[in-house]
């Protein structure tokens, strides 16, 4: 019996949770997963990474762990020919390509940091999408305290300890909220030569409040709360340019500062952009059934996505819990079109709710309609999260940070330069016995062969 190959392409939200919707499928089809890092990486709790409450191994589960029933390939998606079913694929280590065919293909890419074409604002500033982004934010907020413990100069110490955060969603806010506490109970606990006054943290929002996803009277909550936690917000303005040491504003003020952080924007990649189908700010627009209407073999979900929800005639928005619910509609249309059967489910969901943390046992949260503040909105945004961790391991791992947390003071090590190897050519086939043997040599044993 042939088997049905299926491509899914991404391992963020999207992509593993249609992996792990499929498991029935043992014997039916081969199933490939490509992405470009090789494990799946539990974003929303990022901002806490950064700030060192939890460790970044514990919200980073390896993809293999979820590949009981199929094949991963660490790869960069480099194109996607829709027409002849076929995907090019680059191998970062040494630059290989190698081009894949499928019956299905699910694209599942997520979304990269948008700087709106202001490269002086991204060659300086920070971002909070990655893993490696939240481990050098910490490592440079660190660097940034041991610098102004040492410095007399009352005014550069006060530069070093200002942090600026552009965007003011969910991702700028618990950001700031959790930088804050990092900084001051870093200096309170370990730094006795830093002033506390010249602790400035700054939170930039392009519209008149802060976390616009949520009602106004949330909104205002959560912006008194972090104004008395001493987080200042600049509302009605843009971060327009920026420098090593400063951030220049589109009202017109300058902050001198040695920590820009950007999470102001989302973007496509140039990979769906410039797919032969119909898109939507960059996203790809698909039917009710999330497939590409031109090529009903191909589903696209998650941020990549452009889904319209029927009843309000909005486009859904590119959050975790949408992610999850769209995998689930993505993996039962896939079975009904390998099993052939005609019916196709179409995707209907009704958000329960949203919440953030703002800050130490600090939150806000709607559920149902409800409006929830204070550590009780915390304590749900814990125990939620916690539940959505994909494996008992990492939820054990996640708690015992938490409780750690509680009783013992935040780990301030700094991690200097780790050296990276990447090849340009890596095609021993090649290469001669004699060359391939001095090519093992120790460069020392090398020179005087070669002599």
């Amino acid at each position: 019996m042939q088997l049905h190959k299926i491509l899914i392409l991404g391992g963020g939200f999207a992509g593993i949770s249609v992996l792990r919707n499929m498991s029935k499928l043992r014997h039916d089809a081969q199933i490939t997963i490509i992405s470009e890092d090789n494990f799946f990486l539990f974003t929303p709790m990022l901002p806490e990474m950064a700030s060192g409450t939890i460790h970044p191994s514990d919200i980073s589960i390896p993809i293999r762990k979820f590949c009981k029933n199929a094949e991963f390939i660490q790869a960069k998606i480099s194109s996607i020919d829709l027409k002849n079913r076929l995907v090019a694929i680059t191998r970062t280590f040494d630059g290989k390509v190698k081009v894949l065919d499928y019956d299905y293909l699910v694209i599942a890419m997520g979304s990269t940091t948008n700087f709106f074409g202001n490269k002086r604002i991204e060659k300086n500033a920070f971002t909070m999408k990655t893993i490696q982004d939240a481990i050098a934010i910490k490592n440079h907020l660190i660097h940034m305290l041991e610098i102004a413990d040492g410095e007399d100069d009352q005014k550069i110490q006060e530069k070093l300890l200002t942090v600026v955060v552009v965007g003011a969603g969910f991702a700028g806010v618990e950001t700031i909220g959790e930088i804050n506490d990092f900084i001051r109970d870093s200096v309170r606990h370990y730094y006795r030569n830093i002033n506390p006054a010249n602790i400035h943290m700054v939170l930039v929002s392009g519209s008149a409040g802060i976390l616009p996803e949520l009602d106004k009277n949330l909104s205002k909550k959560a912006l008194d709360s972090l104004q008395k936690a001493g987080i200042r917000i600049v509302t009605k303005t843009k971060a327009v340019d920026a420098g090593e040491d400063y951030v220049f504003l589109g009202n017109g003020e300058t902050i001198q500062c040695a920590t820009l952080i950007w999470t102001a924007g989302l973007t496509i990649d140039s990979v769906i952009t410039s797919l032969d189908c119909d898109h939507k700010a960059g996203k790809i627009l698909v039917d009710e059934f999330l497939r590409i209407p031109k090529y009903p073999e191909v589903f696209v979900l998650g941020d990549c996505a452009a889904i319209q929800d029927n009843k309000t005639g909005e486009f859904y928005p590119p959050t975790a819990q949408h992610a999850l619910r769209e995998s689930r509609t993505v993996a039962r249309n896939l079975m009904h079109q390998i099993f052939g059967k005609d019916s196709q489910e179409r995707f209907n969901f009704e958000s329960k709710g949203m919440m953030a943390i703002i800050g130490k046992r600090n939150g806000i949260a709607t559920i149902s309609g409800y409006n929830v503040t204070g550590t009780i909105a915390w304590l749900v945004w814990k125990t939620y999260y916690l539940m959505m961790l994909p494996t008992f391991e990492k939820k054990f791992k996640v708690a015992l940070d938490w409780t750690c947390n509680l009783f013992f003071k935040k780990d301030i090590t700094l991690i200097r330069k780790i050296k990276k190897k990447s090849l340009n050519r890596f095609d021993m086939d090649d290469i001669s016995s004699m060359d391939q043997f001095l090519f093992n040599l120790e460069p020392e044993v090398k020179s005087v062969k070669t002599l």
